[in-house]
């Protein structure tokens, strides 16, 4: 096992030079905020190689629980991609499962990413078998479009040059009956990354939004909130500056904001840099914010509207507008 733990890492897992920026090739600043930024996909990496090679559950979990509590849902995206090309790979296994319902829980936001970083690395044909059958209202069911996010992410991410310089957008998959809304969260993904691609910096990431088509605008806001919000890399001057260029997109800046503070909250660690971006981008704080978020938990698609992740999205933008007023 050991050997072919090894194996399956030289063959999936980039090298942490690899996700650095200087290995991306991206143009940011050496500061200690960027590198707080560097160290998240570095966390993703250092999971992902425990949950590939480890014997068993509970070996992994021990080594997560030694990563700090500001990058270690990081650190489980890379666990849960790990066990979901495991599970996939080979027979049917209950990994992704297991961790989810384990150690993974207060994570399960972040897991769900981690398995869109799976999606990445497999063909199409398996990605059906990636998403454990969860029913359990802590585990946000309805929030596996946030695979669809991580995928989005991985792409812009690791691609560049196509899917953010050349704008590509992807084929539509037929993700919890709504093929129609893959681009949507696919986009939200890209935003994500476009924070990390440009280091934090507000005018260059606010350009990078604005060299998209008006149509995609909107989810891209939507994701760099949740990259400003959770990950941070940014003062407070800089998170004022970024609600301004968001401009007609606010809410949607705003509602990502308020996905990151619930997945924090959730997680039972909330950094300065969270509450500090919530409180520029809605007004409020992240309690207020994550009650907000489960007030708005949808239970089922809408007409006209959307998957239920539409709908929460939806319903957390309409009251951010009141709580606004």
């Amino acid at each position: 096992m050991p050997a072919l733990g090894a194996l399956r890492r030289l063959i999936m897992a980039p090298s942490l030079d690899d996700v650095s920026f200087a290995g991306r090739g991206f143009t940011v600043e050496p500061t200690e905020r960027t590198r707080q930024l560097e160290a998240v996909p570095q966390a993703v990496v250092t999971g992902f190689e425990w949950g590939i090679e480890g014997k068993n559950l509970a070996t992994t979990e021990r080594r997560l629980a030694l990563v700090d509590p500001l990058n270690r849902g990081f650190a489980y995206e890379g666990a849960t991609m790990a066990y979901a090309i495991r599970d996939t790979m080979g027979p049917q296994g209950h990994r992704v499962r297991d961790l989810l319902r384990g150690g993974g829980r207060p994570h399960i936001f972040l897991n769900y990413i981690g398995i869109g970083f799976a999606m990445a690395k497999l063909p199409r044909p398996l990605w059906k078998k990636l998403v454990p059958d969860l029913t359990e209202p802590d585990l946000y069911p309805a929030m596996s479009w946030l695979c669809v996010d991580g995928y989005g992410f991985d792409r812009a991410y690791f691609d560049t040059d196509k899917w953010v310089g050349g704008q590509r957008q992807d084929t539509p998959y037929d993700w919890d009956g709504a093929p129609s809304y893959w681009q949507r969260a696919f986009d939200q993904g890209v935003g994500r990354a476009l924070w990390f691609i440009h280091g934090g910096h507000v005018g260059n990431v606010s350009a990078a939004v604005r060299a998209f088509a008006g149509d995609r605008r909107a989810d891209l806001w939507s994701g760099v909130g949740l990259a400003a919000t959770f990950a941070g890399g940014t003062t407070a001057a800089d998170l004022d500056a970024l609600r301004r260029e968001a401009g007609e997109h606010a809410d949607h800046l705003a509602q990502g904001a308020v996905f990151a503070a619930k997945a924090r909250h959730h997680a039972g660690f909330v950094p300065e840099h969270s509450s500090a971006a919530v409180h520029a981008f809605t007004g409020c704080t992240v309690a207020a914010v994550a009650r907000l978020a489960d007030d708005c938990a949808a239970s089922a698609p809408e007409a006209g509207v959307g998957p239920a992740y539409e709908v929460w999205r939806a319903k957390v933008r309409a009251q951010l507008a009141v709580a606004v007023v």
